[in-house]
């Protein structure tokens, strides 16, 4: 068994994936926008990923903007069977590197067609509709239509699967009536647990929980208490955290981000690292 197989599997809808991904976005510029400063790198990087084992990897075609996607497809195209690969629309970048929300039934259009020409795929496994009411988090506010065009590019062919990201669990609820949800990507770590019950209840429901941002937004004192525990287990905090993660829930998926070989290589070490239910129940003190 190599150490990603260590991580486990769970089904994004009828594909199976290992728990332990990679996300892309980082494949980008600074700030994700305009091309990498190094873009061998960048290939080497995404075909070290497939080389490991990983056959999860996300995206989205506003990254850069389109950038990402052309690096995917110039690294690893003609992909893999195995090779899920998920992208989100619903957002655009402006010149100057904004975000702003596109969510008509043209942008939303337009952005599967980008996300399939840019990848080099006749039919895209799953796109995430990513919530734009607030850029920094989720906020309420309907997804009805936006969803219903997605759905609807669906039933054409040009989607296997959809999942929602930056969204309420009443936006989620909507979203199931609507077509079937086969992933959230929320902001969850070890400090930001806001999604504590949601994960549990989507769990329970058979759906994958994405968390981003793995290991952002520690004070100095939990960052002390993550340090203690990867000290006395021989590891590094990101891995650490990744691995409390795969702990926490057997519906999470992790998609953590680079664009070091270096980082990729300790992220993947994540997948064979157990933690003990006593650092365990350190680490979930972070939260508090």
């Amino acid at each position: 068994m190599s150490g990603i197989d260590k991580s486990g599997t769970f089904n994004l809808g009828n594909r199976v994936v290992k728990r332990l991904g990679y996300g892309a976005m980082q494949l980008a510029g600074p700030g994700v926008f305009g091309p990498p400063k190094d873009h061998n790198a960048a290939l080497a990087v995404l075909r070290e990923v497939v080389a490991s084992g990983i056959n999860h990897i996300d995206t989205a075609d506003f990254y850069g903007p389109h950038v990402t996607n052309q690096i995917i497809r110039e690294a690893l195209h003609p992909y893999r069977n195995d090779l899920v690969i998920v992208t989100k629309v619903g957002a655009l970048r402006g010149k100057d590197g904004s975000w702003s929300p596109a969510f008509s039934r043209e942008e939303l259009t337009q952005a599967v067609h980008d996300n399939l020409r840019n990848l080099g795929l006749e039919v895209l496994d799953a796109v995430n509709l990513r919530a734009m009411f607030d850029v920094h988090g989720p906020a309420e506010g309907s997804i009805e239509a936006p969803l219903t065009v997605l759905a609807e590019l669906q039933r054409k062919g040009l989607v296997r699967h959809i999942g929602l990201s930056n969204v309420t669990p009443a936006q989620i609820a909507e979203g199931r009536r609507i077509c079937e949800i086969v992933c959230v990507q929320n902001h969850y770590n070890l400090a930001h647990r806001t999604d504590d019950a949601l994960i549990d209840d989507l769990a329970r429901q058979g759906i994958a929980y994405v968390p981003f941002f793995p290991i952002g937004g520690f004070s100095p004192l939990q960052s002390d208490t993550l340090n203690s525990v990867a000290t006395r287990l021989n590891s590094t905090p990101m891995a650490v955290a990744l691995a409390w993660l795969l702990q926490r829930s057997p519906n999470i998926l992790l998609i953590p981000g680079t664009s070091s070989l270096a980082h990729l290589r300790e992220n993947v070490t994540a997948a064979a690292l157990t933690v003990s239910e006593d650092e365990l129940r350190e680490l979930d003190g972070i939260a508090s």
